[in-house]
């Protein structure tokens, strides 16, 4: 812990960023309408007004150049959680610490940015810490209600191609009828810094979800996805759920 005489700094977002995108190469710096993907997700940081430090986690140098060319913090590159297998909660919280042990500062709230979220804005940056903070939560995860899909009606199939519904007593149920159902996505996760250092996670105890629009949500693994997310940038962030 830092030494209780320095100031308290309220909130630093860390955008991880590993270099070891499998299904989109680059992923974190490829194109996405004229700009490195990253650099969607900085200046939503700092359009936001929200942070001292707006920090880039990343274990591959050409991330960091990048990231420092459109204003973000990159002084040290991630030592540990760079693997397929590491939990990016792991990997946030290890950036944090090797923030606090860096600046020799203390931070009140953490927020992560995915950087393959780049249609979230400062705006949903502002909304989301209001809540956190007029809730007095201790975690909180961005989520996005589901649209045109009905995942009460979803099945597997098996090599016959014969359906195994996963939710049966639901496929008697009108869809108006069912429950509201959300997905979690990467966009906005919030979490103090004391809740996220102790379980490494912020899925921790008494975390809640907070909604986005599904534009503000999209995330991006795969090229059907980066599709969808150009798609939706041509819409506007203020209509609807769009």
């Amino acid at each position: 812990m830092v030494d209780q005489n320095i100031g308290v700094n309220q909130n630093i977002a860390i955008i991880p960023a590993r270099g070891g995108s499998k299904r989109i190469p680059k992923k974190n710096i490829i194109d996405f309408n004229g700009q490195p993907m990253i650099a969607w997700s900085i200046q939503a940081a700092k359009d936001s007004g929200a942070f001292t430090r707006i920090l880039v986690s990343t274990d591959d140098p050409e991330i960091a150049e990048v990231a420092k060319s459109l204003g973000a913090e990159v002084p040290f590159l991630r030592e540990q959680y760079a693997d397929d297998h590491s939990s990016v909660s792991e990997a946030t919280a290890a950036a944090l610490q090797q923030a606090m042990d860096y600046w020799q500062e203390d931070y009140k709230v953490v927020v992560q940015l995915m950087a393959n979220c780049p249609l979230r804005d400062g705006l949903d940056i502002k909304a989301a810490l209001a809540s956190f903070e007029q809730h007095k939560r201790t975690a909180q995860i961005s989520c996005f209600e589901y649209g045109w899909m009905n995942p009460w009606w979803a099945v597997t199939l098996d090599a016959q191609g014969e359906p195994n519904p996963l939710f049966p007593e639901a496929l008697k149920q009108r869809s108006q009828d069912l429950p509201t159902l959300y997905c979690p996505t990467g966009a906005i996760w919030i979490s103090t810094t004391e809740a996220l250092l102790e379980h490494h996670s912020f899925y921790s105890p008494q975390h809640v979800f907070e909604p986005l629009s599904i534009r503000s949500a999209m995330d991006i693994d795969d090229y059907a996805d980066m599709r969808m997310a150009k798609a939706l940038s041509l819409t506007d962030s203020n209509q609807g759920s769009f």
